[in-house]
């Protein structure tokens, strides 16, 4: 018997090397198909991810199954098929997704799905996960309902103080017209 031995490239580990990395700094991935993006249509989409604290790279899909596998994140290779871009997300994912879903309501860009908190969506689930509040949404209508018994409470005492004050000067308008 011969034993046969592949050899790797070294570029191909480079390759491999630099996705984990940039995987290893993010939280979630949006896995889309980028067919039909001109130049300009991807660099303006890679600049309204960058606002999201994102970015949106072309990868080789053998190489990204590679990365995945290798850093023990669940298998998303269904997702890896065809011309493929990654968007990741380095920190809350939604206006991410929420960026990509109205890009590609301008331009061809179609989301095959997503890998978001250790959990893969297919297409109709990143969707609906797009139409989610995002965390800092969340955290404001928190506050506002926490704020609201406290602001309500102001209002009720300055109402009380303004009451009075309306109704002690229209006493003293009545006497001063009265003459007393």
């Amino acid at each position: 018997m011969v034993n046969h031995t592949t050899k790797l490239q070294q570029h191909k580990i480079d390759s491999v090397d630099a996705i984990k990395k940039n995987i290893g700094e993010a939280q979630d991935f949006v896995f889309a198909d980028y067919r039909g993006l001109t130049v300009l249509q991807i660099t303006e989409l890679r600049n309204r991810l960058r606002e999201r604290n994102a970015e949106f790279r072309v990868v080789k899909n053998n190489h990204a199954k590679l990365a995945f596998q290798q850093m023990q994140l669940p298998d998303v290779s269904e997702y890896l098929v065809g011309p493929t871009a990654v968007a990741i997300a380095r920190a809350d994912s939604t206006p991410v997704v929420k960026a990509l879903f109205d890009f590609g309501k301008e331009g061809p860009v179609t989301v095959k799905g997503s890998l978001i908190s250790g959990v893969v969506f297919d297409a109709p689930q990143t969707e609906a996960y797009s139409r989610l509040p995002s965390r800092d949404e969340l955290i404001a209508k928190l506050m506002a309902t926490m704020q609201a018994p406290l602001q309500n409470f102001v209002y009720v005492l300055n109402g009380v103080t303004t009451k009075l004050a309306r109704t002690l000067q229209a006493v003293a308008d009545k006497k001063a017209q009265s003459g007393e």
